[in-house]
């Protein structure tokens, strides 16, 4: 088959550090092609792949300060696809709902994984437009702001089975990995971890648009003796980072489409306790691969309970559900599907 992944440009694919959608997209892409498929990424000069790269900026917007309208060149992106579409079987993009005008006005199938959250209420009328295009949400509850749109199937993310795998520690603190932002309410898992009276390790960026909060909401709270900030980390620190780790703190105060993090804790085998939020019960087996919180409360209760959760058994489950290879045959099924209804059938022949 003859796919085109088309990519942000916003970080190179995959990321160098942190990122979600350009990391699974990357994800995808090599197990496509591990599959025998015949791949083109559109997506940054900068990014690795084994598929064909088609790059569409130098490098990643995040590394550029010279751009200032990176809608621009998402919008020059589009264009250079579609006048290459007749070269694929179908059409795979990562772009939100940025394709959705141009290619209804072309014939190969095209698809669109929706990477965010849908409760916003200027998103509405771009579904009620385009209510006929296959959608593929990363989570049952993400599509629920969106009941009426074409929702070709729920795939959840996977990652490669041995990309992060568990090492031998002494589980000693609380970790909390990702980035500092108001909805992931990392306050919530400072304040968790000092009632625990447990050490709580922070890897997690600071986007430009969050510094204030950091400084101002944030580093008052880092003062404490048992908190420590590390900062951004990348693959090959968190197998160590997320092995010595008691439990992975999700305090989310935000409907998260899916949460990448809660799966890379899983393959290194560690409990996550995550609040009842966004995807987190389809990721989550309550009392399997963590626990599902109300509170910080709760949260501190469940701490309590770990010593009834297995290791092992947590990564068994990230091997049986949250690869990237199970999450590629997923979206094979639905290109095939896109395919053969785009395909017109041969009339039938009348027998006498």
């Amino acid at each position: 088959m003859r796919i085109a992944q088309i990519a942000p440009l916003y970080e190179a694919v995959p990321p160098r550090l942190y990122g979600g959608t350009e990391r699974v997209v990357s994800w995808l892409t090599e197990e496509l092609v591990a599959l025998g498929h015949d791949v083109t990424l559109f997506a940054s000069g900068d990014s690795r792949t084994s598929a064909t790269l088609a790059p569409m900026w130098p490098c990643a917007l995040r590394l550029d300060g010279s751009v200032r309208e990176p809608s621009a060149l998402h919008i020059a992106m589009l264009e250079h696809v579609y006048q290459r579409s007749h070269e694929f079987d179908l059409l795979h993009f990562h772009l939100d709902y940025f394709p959705f005008s141009l290619f209804t006005r072309q014939s190969t199938p095209f698809v669109t994984t929706l990477h965010g959250r849908l409760d916003l209420p200027e998103l509405q009328p771009v579904f009620k437009t385009f209510s006929s295009l296959p959608l593929v949400s990363i989570s049952d509850s993400q599509r629920r702001p969106a009941p009426n749109a074409r929702w070709a199937r729920t795939i959840h993310h996977g990652m490669p089975e041995n990309l992060l795998t568990p090492i031998p520690a002494e589980p000693r603190y609380l970790a909390f990995l990702g980035r500092i932002s108001p909805e992931k309410r990392v306050d919530r898992a400072i304040k968790i971890a000092i009632r625990a009276g447990l050490p709580l390790k922070i890897a997690a960026k600071v986007d430009a648009a969050d510094v204030d909060y950091f400084e101002e909401q944030i580093r008052p709270l880092l003062t404490h003796d048992n908190i420590e900030f590390i900062g951004e980390i990348g693959d090959v620190q968190k197998p160590e980072f997320l092995s010595g780790a008691l439990a992975l703190i999700v305090p989310i105060d935000w409907p998260e489409p899916f949460g990448i993090v809660m799966i890379e804790a899983m393959a290194c085998g560690t409990p996550v306790i995550a609040f009842n939020r966004g995807s987190v019960p389809e990721v989550i087996e309550d009392g399997v691969t963590g626990f599902i919180v109300e509170d910080e409360t709760s949260a501190v209760g469940a701490i309590r309970r770990l010593s009834q959760l297995s290791r092992a058994q947590i990564r068994k489950r990230f091997e049986e559900r949250f690869t990237s290879r199970r999450m590629a045959n997923d979206y094979i099924e639905v290109y095939n599907e896109l395919i053969r209804a785009a395909t017109p059938r041969p009339l039938a022949v009348a027998r006498f």
